[in-house]
């Protein structure tokens, strides 16, 4: 791992991305990788970062997009949009 970590969309949130980053990074390469730990302990770094995240995103307009991208493509139920494409792909055979 190089220690070049990339900048949040939001320069705002990169000194929270950097600090959940390291802590991340500390945690996978010390703890994890070496079967000492499984839980992550960044979680406040992780919602912090995510927190200054999504207000940027309403501050920008861009989370209508987003939420309506994710109620049309809802990977985190399952792959729905996979389903409906080998569907679509069973339908032409």
């Amino acid at each position: 791992m190089g220690s070049a970590m990339s900048a949040s969309f939001a320069p705002e949130c990169t000194p929270l991305k950097k600090r959940y980053d390291s802590c991340f990074n500390e945690w996978y390469s010390e703890q994890f990788l070496k079967g000492r730990s499984v839980e992550n302990p960044c979680s406040k770094e992780w919602y912090a970062y995510s927190a200054c995240v999504d207000a940027n995103l309403v501050k920008e307009g861009i989370k209508p997009a987003l939420d309506d991208a994710r109620r049309e493509a809802p990977f985190e139920k399952g792959g729905e949009l996979q389903e409906r494409e080998q569907g679509k792909e069973q339908e032409k055979k």
